[in-house]
């Protein structure tokens, strides 16, 4: 897709949103899309495909670098120059030392990767202008495997993320049922201790309560939520509490993939694939209560995000992102629109422009 400049934005304040998308199946690698203030709504703006299978991204801290997965066997991270309507490249991808990186997020200075394919974390360290060294640091490989077969044969690493404080990352890893916690200690990275999860039941993402007291951990394998404690001063996770996605028994496939909380810690929602459907929970302390789904507006969903009041899904084979209002009482989202996004993979939203 051309970059349609600056004249095709609908208005000059607008903050971005970035999307990834599988280039192997169509996508157009990052679509950048303007999110209009008061509506929430999507309008694309541009797409860049110098890296293949951008599948996950990242913003800095201060929204002017993005960072992108390379979902390929062999396994990169790109950093991004934004702001404008299109991302520029900083320099070539970085290998992973890792296959089939699938998601990664900014702590302690580096860019840690979480890699399914070969089920390690890497960090590649940030540089002061936000490129990337041209290396990694750092590869931390897991070891174990689950009951589940074919899925569990082996370590999958699928989230990596900065606990709140600043202290601990952690990385949620399917293959073997567990979360690990790890702390920077000397320019590099160890594993501070691995919490067990249920055998079998596959965790894919995680999101924390805004309180840094409890985190959330979706689990693929059976379609279900576990309530964790979270302990910043020991970095430890303790399961608490295991919620089902669904109202019932799913009518087919039924597969968990993102999870988020509200910014005021009242309600968590998750996608769920197959189903295609957004569940939306009431938090209760140490419980969950599923208060309902609504159709996703489209098919597989992969990932969502939320961001003033809003909730932006990526519906990787309807190819489309679509957006829903939340009722700040009950938390319900209310389908408002689509755009089309081929192989949609994940949304992240830019933060506010300076309107001074």
């Amino acid at each position: 897709m051309a970059d349609v400049g600056r004249q095709g934005r609908q208005g000059a304040q607008d903050r971005l949103a970035y999307i990834g998308s599988f280039t192997a199946a169509g996508g157009q690698g990052i679509t950048t899309a303007a999110v209009a203030a008061g509506s929430g709504a999507l309008t694309v703006l541009s797409s860049v495909d110098d890296v293949p299978d951008p599948a996950y991204l990242a913003l800095s801290p201060g929204g002017d670098t993005l960072y992108a997965v390379s979902e390929t066997a062999e396994g990169a991270v790109a950093a991004y120059r934004v702001g404008m309507d299109t991302p520029e490249l900083m320099g070539p991808p970085v290998p992973v030392d890792g296959s089939g990186p699938v998601h990664l997020s900014l702590f302690a200075g580096h860019v840690l990767t979480a890699n399914y394919g070969s089920g390690s974390v890497t960090a590649v360290p940030v540089r002061p202008d936000g490129s990337l060294a041209e290396a990694p640091s750092a590869v931390l490989q897991h070891t174990g495997s689950g009951p589940h077969t074919p899925r569990q044969q082996s370590p999958h690493a699928h989230q990596v993320l900065p606990a709140p404080g600043g202290r601990w990352a952690v990385g949620v890893d399917l293959g073997t049922d567990s979360v690990r916690v790890y702390a920077p200690v000397d320019g590099t990275f160890e594993v501070h201790r691995e919490i067990a999860l249920r055998p079998g039941s596959g965790p894919r993402h995680l999101a924390f309560h805004p309180n840094a007291t409890y985190a959330y951990v979706v689990n693929e394998l059976t379609p279900t939520v576990t309530v964790c404690h979270w302990d910043p001063d020991d970095g430890t996770l303790k399961p608490l509490t295991e919620t089902p996605v669904l109202p019932g028994a799913p009518a087919g496939d039924a597969y968990p993939s993102g999870v988020v909380a509200s910014p005021d810690g009242r309600f968590v929602w998750a996608a769920t694939r197959g189903e295609d459907v957004l569940s939306t929970f009431a938090v209760e302390g140490e419980e969950l209560r599923l208060t309902g789904t609504v159709p996703c507006a489209g098919h597989w969903p992969r990932a969502i995000a939320e961001a003033e009041g809003f909730l932006y899904v990526a519906n990787e084979r309807s190819g489309d992102v679509s957006w829903f209002a939340v009722d700040p009482d009950t938390g319900r989202p209310r389908y408002e629109g689509s755009i089309e996004v081929p192989a949609a993979s994940c949304v992240v939203i830019g933060p506010e422009p300076n309107r001074t």
